[in-house]
């Protein structure tokens, strides 16, 4: 009888433990929802929220719209090279004629050493030689109104083909913001017809969605920021350009109105 009732118990403890053993994960499940829930994939949420995986679960126009904005970018930097490189070798031919022309060369002279060249202060002393072949020698008020405004054209000319393709920097800089808010704004709407149509409104699925529309602000910003800088220095670069041109039609008047045209003869010359 005792061996029935101990028995007994023992089956009682063992029913108990396997009952303990099955609530036991219920309990932490209970205790723990969001832990639970952590673990499981959302099939709604990305799984890379880097600024690669955002463009590639991007929205076509939104895209687009970055793809843009990643090309005007590059367009940009290949502006600034290109004009860096063309302003350096510009500027450098320009202050060794005016250096020549402060020498006291004649224009004759300068007219010779400038021959079949296509720089700008070589283009003015040309200008300035055909004036004064076309005016015989003769020089007066006239040929010297004649030679300013040939000057003047010359000027405007070589300053208008070296800032070709700088305007192009200033169009970047004031569309591309508004293009990449575009994009903003097409992804958030977007993202809230994904809530519409999701029923749901968790942060967590709504959020990607709205990083991905504000990274087309974020390439605008990159775009438009560094040709609006670009832009300003290159202008200040070519109204220093300018600046020499000017310089060198000064001299080119000032080598007229002192009628050296021609260099006069030497001393050995004029001895014999």
């Amino acid at each position: 009888m005792q061996s029935s009732q101990t028995s007994h118990q023992h089956g009682k403890i063992r029913r108990l433990r396997m009952s303990a053993v099955v609530i036991s994960p219920i309990a932490v499940l209970a205790l723990f929802p969001q832990a639970a829930l952590a673990q499981q994939p959302n099939p709604l949420l990305p799984h890379n929220l880097s600024p690669w995986g955002m463009f590639l679960h991007a929205d076509i126009v939104v895209k687009t719209v970055m793809v843009g904005l990643a090309f005007a970018s590059l367009v940009t930097w290949t502006v600034w090279l290109a004009k860096t490189f063309e302003l350096q070798v510009a500027k450098r031919l320009a202050r060794r004629r005016l250096a020549m022309l402060e020498r006291g060369s004649s224009l004759s002279e300068a007219t010779q050493a400038c021959a079949k060249k296509r720089d700008a202060v070589a283009q003015l002393i040309l200008s300035t030689a055909r004036e004064a072949d076309l005016s015989n020698g003769i020089i007066d008020d006239g040929f010297k109104e004649r030679v300013s405004l040939r000057l003047e054209r010359v000027e405007a000319a070589m300053a208008r083909n070296l800032s070709r393709g700088v305007g192009i920097l200033a169009t970047i800089g004031a569309t591309a913001p508004f293009v990449g808010l575009f994009g903003t704004v097409w992804g958030i709407m977007n993202s809230f017809i994904g809530i519409s149509e999701s029923h749901t409104t968790n942060l967590a699925v709504v959020a990607p969605g709205i990083a991905e529309a504000l990274l087309a602000t974020a390439f605008g910003l990159v775009a438009a920021i560094p040709a609006v800088v670009i832009y300003n220095h290159l202008a200040r670069v070519i109204s220093g350009y300018r600046t020499l041109l000017g310089d060198a039609s000064a001299q080119l008047l000032l080598i007229i109105s002192r009628g050296q045209l021609r260099r006069p003869p030497a001393l050995s010359d004029a001895a014999e």
